[in-house]
């Protein structure tokens, strides 16, 4: 696979011409060496964001706070040139992410003829091998391979930044036949690689223990995201129709629609005497932050969850649009994988960018005393799915 990364404009059509190269030297040298446009652009993101979420991301990706500020900044920006950058590259799109280091989104195209008309846009460009509609259909034919997956694989999805399908494998199950048998059926679909994993991939519910979490039946979960009516949640915490208790154990509502396996999503309407609030929880660790709507950030992207177990927990994104199995058997597809460590009992909780909320914490594999990753369900299919609107701040 060929990947040349080109960097020859650094036009920014959102927030000025050469402000990532400003915010990326701002971040690097700290506060009082910005020029004063970078500082403006600082100042404001600093007027919008919570306190809670710049300690976070302080404290789970090591940044100082200018850094997380001018970081947010440039995110933002950069999911704003995606949907642009797709259409400039047209058939020849292989996928987009955002550089942390440079502060670029990178944008891969397969055919050069369309880098001019994506770099016009403002992002840098990488050449690849396969389109994004050529993995996306190697994809789905190793996902008609799901009900025959061994024990120790783990799921499956597209890596924009190696551009193949990745497959997951437990580590322990690396060299078992069964595992080697299907990583051989799955490459006859296309170019495919292998990650391994230190543990299996498991849901995050858990029995009852102390915090601010929701009850259904002896399970823990947590909250997701207000909607009118109710919250989201995860669709592995119960099933449609269960009655659903709040953390003071007094009755909130019931699961009104369930979707587990093949996605992880549910929603419950909420009574008795609750009302929603558009806020993500702190958990009295740190400040709570305000939810305003739900644009998904480009991969590379900082991204925190908030659960009843572990609290604010921040990382980026690492892939979308992912095949997961789970160690109980469950298969589930469209989900997103973050850095950001997890518990359990932090299952359903809000996974969220800025104060734009990405999805619904499913599971994950590790834990937060080592190397960890997190699985979500997106939050905009859950919306769609049943029709409902987020409550937004």
């Amino acid at each position: 696979m060929s990947r040349t990364v080109s960097r020859s404009r650094i036009t920014r059509r959102t927030v000025g011409a050469g402000l990532s190269t400003l915010l990326l030297a701002a971040a690097l040298a700290g506060a009082g060496t910005t020029s004063a446009i970078a500082a403006q652009e600082v100042a404001t993101q600093e007027e919008v964001v919570a306190p809670g979420l710049l300690a976070a991301m302080q404290s789970d990706l090591g940044l100082t706070e200018e850094q997380a500020l001018a970081r947010l900044a440039l995110e933002a920006n950069a999911g704003e040139l995606v949907p642009l950058a797709e259409e400039a590259a047209g058939d020849s799109f292989a996928g987009s992410w955002f550089d942390p280091v440079s502060g670029d989104l990178i944008v891969a195209v397969t055919d050069n003829s369309a880098v001019a008309a994506v770099e016009e846009i403002g992002v840098a460009t990488a050449h690849v091998t396969h389109t994004a509609a050529e993995l996306d259909s190697v994809k789905t034919e190793i996902d008609k391979l799901a009900d025959s997956a061994p024990v120790g694989v783990a799921g499956w999805g597209v890596d924009v930044r190696a551009n193949e399908v990745v497959i997951r494998v437990v580590e322990k199950h690396t060299d078992n036949p069964a595992v080697q048998d299907f990583l051989a059926d799955a490459g006859v679909a296309g170019p495919i690689g292998v990650e391994t994993l230190g543990e299996p991939i498991v849901t995050h519910a858990a029995g009852i223990v102390g915090g601010d979490p929701f009850y259904v039946g002896n399970a823990r979960c947590s909250i997701g995201f207000p909607v009118h009516g109710g919250f989201v949640t995860a669709g592995h915490c119960g099933t449609t129709g269960s009655a659903v208790r709040g953390w003071d154990n007094t009755h909130i509502g019931q699961v009104q629609g369930r979707v587990w396996p093949g996605s992880d999503m549910a929603w419950v309407n909420v009574g008795s005497g609750w009302w929603t609030v558009p806020v993500v929880l702190g958990w009295g660790s740190v400040s709570d932050q305000l939810v305003r709507g739900s644009s998904p950030v480009a991969v590379g992207s900082s991204i925190c969850r908030s659960g009843s177990t572990t609290g604010w927990r921040c990382g980026t994104l690492t892939a979308v649009n992912q095949t997961v199995r789970y160690s109980s058997g469950e298969v589930a597809h469209g989900m997103s994988f973050s850095s950001a460590c997890s518990a359990p009992g932090d299952s359903g909780g809000s996974v969220i960018a800025g104060d734009q909320a990405q999805g619904v914490h499913s599971g994950g594999s590790g834990s937060c005393e080592g190397t960890s990753m997190t699985v979500f369900n997106p939050i905009n299919p859950i919306l769609q799915h049943y029709g409902l609107t987020l409550h937004t701040a």
